[in-house]
């Protein structure tokens, strides 16, 4: 294990980076720019006689169906947004919620989306009294644009079943984020049918400019912030590997140095999404910071979890890096007072054990519950017991496996006690403090229930879940 700190020596207290709090209005802003979107688009949808249409049979399942389709065009749009990264909104949410309404978002888009090819098909199959199965080859192959846009619903599909949380569980974390770029084709597939085809799409200079807009907003802030701002600051920054340290069974800390650190916008609890040159740089890996930020080098740290971060110990000195972020909100901002509690199981002490070291605490104020399965398995020991010593952490370890049966943060032996019980003995003023959780989903739940029990607000308890 590593023994030596990154930034902080012997009775020195870093010193606290400036970090800017969450703008609230910029997510209620964004919450009403997307509700705007679908009620403007219903509009649209009225203006063109849509409800006029409702008057019999066949009509009304074509009118129904050119609704469903420009939700769901709406929605793959906004879909799109909330991935691009852009900074203030990531800030405000954070990736947890952008994530779920990312999923929430593109599921519903996919529904309406079979339900518009549904609706049209038996609408114009009405109307020209024919079988479903001739009218939607009819569709197919005569109507201009539509080869294109069965390509693109096919790729949706194939993004939409391995969306599916069985499907991600059996896929390795650069094997789905690779078959989700499809979704972008998708998108872009389905473009020239709505311009050629969509009656809405040019029914008015409004709608027009309307979904041009739309399309080139979405356009442009994949560009300039997944593609343009990222390589800007990689060029800019010019990371390299500095050194690789093996800190544990399957975990290494990569070192990593560059020009003008100190102008790099991060603090602790922050990730980037990290690509190596010549180590499977086509596709990114999520890493968060294991050391706060000193302005000379940034350390992540990485379990042996797949190919990509298993490569990561066999980095030759000098490798180039690429990254984009930093990104997340499990950072100083959230914290509403002086007191904080940190639980962290396993790798997800890596942002914690940052924030230790680079927030501002007296001694006693800061508590950090740190469970994993095994000794060989725990990770920085002699730097989390250098920041008790020096900083006055109260630390509680947390070995071994959970208890079965039901949903507990603690090891087996606490199992004949409720969890708010151990947490409320540990500490007692737990409902005056911050509560931070960094780890897997059932278990940051189960953290997060007991702070709810000890009385700790809801709005006081901040969460990164490890979840993709």
């Amino acid at each position: 294990m590593s023994t030596v700190p990154l930034a902080i020596r012997p009775g020195e207290v870093p010193a606290t980076r400036r970090v800017r709090p969450l703008h609230r209005w910029w997510r209620d802003a964004a919450g009403l720019a997307a509700w705007a979107m679908l009620l403007f688009v219903a509009a649209l949808w009225v203006s063109d006689q849509g409800v006029q249409q409702l008057g019999n049979v066949a009509a009304a399942l074509t009118s129904t169906g050119r609704l469903t389709g420009l939700l769901a065009a709406a929605l793959l749009l906004l879909q799109v947004l909330l991935m691009a990264r852009i900074p203030w909104v990531e800030r405000s949410y954070g990736q947890d919620a952008l994530a779920r309404r990312h999923r929430l978002t593109g599921f519903t888009s996919f529904v309406l989306l079979c339900l518009h090819i549904v609706l049209i098909s038996l609408g114009y199959a009405a109307t020209d009294h024919t079988g479903l199965l001739a009218e939607v080859w009819d569709l197919v192959t005569t109507y201009p644009g539509m080869l294109l846009a069965t390509a693109g619903t096919a790729a949706l599909v194939l993004v939409v079943v391995t969306s599916v949380r069985a499907a991600r569980r059996r896929l390795r974390y650069e094997s789905w984020h690779l078959l989700h770029l499809y979704a972008y084709l998708g998108v872009g597939l389905a473009l020239p049918h709505q311009l050629w085809t969509g009656e809405d799409f040019t029914a008015s200079a409004t709608a027009t400019v309307f979904w041009w807009s739309a399309y080139a907003a979405a356009a442009g802030a994949l560009l300039v912030f997944r593609v343009a701002l990222p390589l800007a600051l990689s060029l800019r920054h010019r990371l390299v590997v500095d050194r690789v340290v093996p800190e544990g069974a399957g975990v290494v800390s990569v070192y990593l140095r560059g020009r003008r650190l100190d102008r790099l916008k991060v603090v602790a609890g922050q990730f980037f999404v990290w690509r190596f040159h010549g180590a499977g740089w086509t596709r990114g890996k999520p890493f968060s910071l294991s050391a706060a930020p000193d302005g000379h080098r940034l350390r992540i740290t990485a379990r042996d979890l797949g190919p990509g971060s298993a490569r990561l110990a066999a980095l030759p000195v000098g490798t180039r890096v690429w990254f984009e972020g930093p990104y997340g909100a499990l950072t100083g901002s959230v914290r509403t007072g002086r007191k904080i509690t940190m639980f962290a199981s396993g790798i997800g002490i890596t942002p914690l054990r940052a924030l230790l070291e680079e927030l501002p605490y007296e001694p006693g104020e800061a508590v950090l519950f740190y469970r994993f399965s095994s000794p060989a398995h725990a990770l920085f020991h002699h730097e989390l017991e250098h920041l008790a010593r020096t900083r006055g952490v109260r630390i509680h370890y947390l070995p071994g496996h959970r208890a079965r049966g039901r949903a507990s943060w603690l090891p087996a032996l606490y199992a004949s006690v409720p969890d708010h019980t151990i947490l409320r003995y540990f500490v007692p003023d737990i409902a005056e403090h911050d509560v931070i959780i960094c780890g897997p989903t059932a278990w940051a739940s189960a953290v997060s229930e007991s702070a709810q029990q000890c009385r700790v607000p809801r709005e006081r308890v901040h969460f990164e879940q490890f979840a993709w």
